[in-house]
């Protein structure tokens, strides 16, 4: 399984959201994956890619947190999750979205 965090130079919810994913991959059993970050440093690059928001969380190149509509830019990115918006998914959330990646790896 190949996850990579995908953010902005000094993203203020890298930390909560590489915390998070770590917690959620102990719980879902697959600790020993590699988590990268990646940073995306101009606009024509998250074009290219299609980044809509630091931090994004890719797993196997997909975004399992994709909104319809998003534009993709320079910008930080908000959550939807249980407890309300937040600068990254919930450790429950990440922990779906990589048992579902699993599945399908």
């Amino acid at each position: 399984m190949r996850i990579e965090v995908v953010v902005v130079k000094e993203c203020p919810n890298e930390e909560l959201a590489v915390g998070r994913l770590r917690q959620a991959l102990e719980v879902a059993g697959l600790d020993e994956a590699d988590v990268v970050t990646r940073v995306v440093t101009d606009q024509a690059e998250a074009e290219r890619i299609g980044f809509t928001g630091s931090p994004t969380i890719l797993i196997n190149g997909e975004d399992p947190f994709a909104e319809a509509g998003r534009t993709w830019g320079m910008a930080c990115r908000l959550y939807r999750t249980p407890e309300g918006l937040d600068g990254a998914p919930s450790i429950s959330q990440l922990q779906q979205a990589l048992t579902t990646a699993s599945h399908y790896s």
